[in-house]
Order: C-alpha cells, then structure tokens, then sequence
C-alpha cells in the first residue's frame, strides 16, 4: 500500500480500501479501540496508528495480499505461542484478510503493550 502524507484520520486510510480489507482493519481496530480506551486515533509514517500518553503505541495497516499489525517487539515475543499460526517479524503480525486476527488474541497484544508502556513509564518518571 502506498504511503499518503496527506491523510489525517484512520477512515481516510480505511475509505478507498477493498471491502474485505476495510471489514478486517475495522474489526482490528475495534478491538484496539476497546482494550486501550485511553489511545487516541492518529496517522503515522502514512498508516493507521494509536498514541497513548503522547507516544506511538501501536499501528495497523493493509498490504497488497495481507494486513498487519504492529504492536511492537515486546507482545510479538511474548505471545510468540499464539501467534504461531501468522507470519511475524519483530513487531509485526501479518494476517491473511479472509482470517482477521481474533478479538481475544488482539486483547492479549494490546495488554502486552500497555504492559510494556507502563513499565516504561514508571522507568522514565
């Protein structure tokens, strides 16, 4: 997918998209939404992204034959059991658009990461 400096919100990205990628990256993001209610909504690097107390937290995107999810490092190795049926790479899971990446294993992710910012924090401060 090319990247576009211009957009400003996740339904700019999601509009031109296929309706199959557009229904998986929903459900994502949903699913994002609903276990980090504190994240706020923005675009980065041209993608879909969430902030959590002013830092990049997570991403999602499409590509052209998968979609993917970033949560970053931490939760991809954490979860590297659950996750042994994706392709992943570092912080990244691909998933295939017909088999969107399921709420509860998205909840684990996400709770991995707000683990992961939270210790972070509390070494900062």
């Amino acid at each position: 997918m090319r990247m576009d400096t211009r957009l400003t919100t996740i339904d700019q990205y999601l509009k031109p998209l296929p309706a199959d990628k557009k229904a998986a990256l929903q459900k994502l993001r949903k699913a994002i939404r609903a276990a980090a209610p504190k994240a706020t909504e923005c675009i980065s690097y041209g993608i879909p992204a969430f902030r959590l107390d002013g830092k990049m937290f997570l991403a999602f995107g499409a590509a052209a034959n998968h979609c993917s999810f970033y949560p970053g490092a931490y939760p991809v190795r954490t979860l590297a059991g659950e996750l042994a049926g994706y392709s992943t790479s570092k912080g990244t899971v691909r998933f295939p658009v017909e088999a969107p990446l399921p709420v509860a294993l998205v909840r684990k992710l996400v709770r991995a990461r707000l683990a992961e910012h939270k210790a972070r924090g509390k070494r900062r401060g």
